[in-house]
C-alpha cells in the first residue's frame, strides 16, 4: 500500500441532537429505514457488500452548530462554558456520555438538565438544514446505482435527530439501515456495529465503516471490520492512523473512488494505509 500525506480540517460530527437522547421508545423495528429501490445502472462494483458511514463530520458539517448550541446552553445554566477544541473531541458518542466526558463533576440530575437546554437550542438551530460536505450526494448516488452494495448510518445521533436530518433533506431512502445512540450502546462500543450486520445478513469481512473520529474506527477495529478514516472533520489524522484504517482521504469523492476501485486490499491489521490527499472539503 501507499503512504501519501493527508490533512485534517475543522468539520465534525454532531452529537446525539435531542434532549430525550438517553432513551428512545422505538423499537429496533424501528429503526429500519426502507431505502428506495435503485436499478443498477452502473458496471461498477463496491468492494463491499455493506457500506456503514457515520453522520455527522462524515457526510455533513454540523460541528459549527453542535459546539454553539452546547456552549450556549452551560451559558443558560450558568456552568463552566468550555472551548470549541473540548466539545469537538467527545462528537461522535451519545449524548450522555459526551456530557459525562465533558462534565464529569457533575451530577446526572445536573446533566440531564443541561442535556434537556442543549435539546431545545439544537433543534432550534436544525429548523435550518445542516449541508452536506462537498461530493456526497453525488458520491452516494454512484455507490446506490451498483449492484450488490447496501448503505447503512451508525450515528451518534438520535433516531428523533437522525430522523429529521432524513426529512429536512429527503435522504433517508438512500440507506437501508440505520443505528442512533439512543437505540443501542454509544460509541466506542462495537453494538450499533453487530446490530446492523445481524440486521443485513452481512459478515464483518464483507463492510466497512467510514467515520471521521477514533469511535468510529475503533468499534470497527475491535470486530475485525475494515474502517475508512476521513480528515475533514472531528480528529486529527495521527489519531485516527491509531486504529489502523485501511484508507485515509481527504474528500468523499476520494473515499467513493476507493469503494469502487478493483483491487480490494482488507487486512485489519494492516501496516500501512492508502492515504488520498486531495484539497480540503470547504466549509
Amino acid at each position: 500500500m501507499r503512504a501519501v500525506k493527508a490533512e485534517s480540517s475543522d468539520g465534525s460530527r454532531a452529537l446525539a441532537s435531542s434532549a430525550g437522547a438517553v432513551q428512545n421508545e422505538n423499537s429496533a423495528a424501528t429503526d429500519r429505514t426502507e431505502a428506495a429501490p435503485v436499478e443498477s445502472l452502473s458496471d461498477e462494483r463496491c468492494r463491499y457488500q455493506l457500506v456503514i458511514f457515520d453522520w455527522d463530520g462524515t457526510l455533513m458539517d454540523s460541528a459549527p452548530r453542535i459546539v454553539a448550541a452546547m456552549q450556549a446552553a452551560a451559558r443558560d445554566l450558568k456552568w463552566r462554558v468550555l472551548g470549541d477544541a473540548a466539545i469537538r473531541d467527545i462528537i461522535g458518542l451519545g449524548l450522555p456520555e459526551a456530557l459525562a466526558a465533558l462534565y464529569p463533576e457533575r451530577s446526572l440530575s445536573d446533566r440531564q438538565s443541561l442535556q434537556s437546554r442543549y435539546g431545545e437550542l439544537f433543534r432550534q438551530a436544525d429548523s435550518r438544514p445542516t449541508p452536506f460536505f462537498l461530493g456526497v450526494e453525488a458520491g452516494i448516488e454512484r455507490l446506490r446505482q451498483t449492484g450488490g452494495c447496501r448503505l447503512a448510518v451508525a450515528t451518534g445521533k438520535s433516531r428523533r435527530g437522525l430522523d429529521r436530518a432524513f426529512a429536512h433533506v429527503d435522504c433517508g431512502r438512500w440507506f437501508d439501515h440505520s443505528r442512533t445512540a439512543d437505540m443501542t450502546r454509544s460509541k466506542p462500543h462495537p453494538q450499533m456495529l453487530e446490530e446492523l450486520l445481524a440486521e443485513s445478513g452481512v459478515a464483518a469481512a464483507d463492510a466497512v465503516m467510514i467515520g471521521d473520529t477514533e469511535y468510529d474506527l475503533e468499534m470497527a477495529r475491535v470486530i475485525g471490520m475494515d474502517r475508512v478514516a476521513v480528515t475533514y472533520g472531528v480528529h486529527a489524522r495521527e489519531r485516527l492512523m491509531a486504529s489502523q484504517p485501511s484508507l485515509i482521504a481527504d474528500t468523499f469523492p476520494d473515499v467513493v473512488d476507493w469503494l469502487m476501485a478493483a483491487e480490494r486490499a482488507r487486512s485489519p491489521q494492516c501496516a500501512m494505509t492508502d492515504t488520498i490527499a486531495g484539497p480540503k472539503a470547504p466549509r
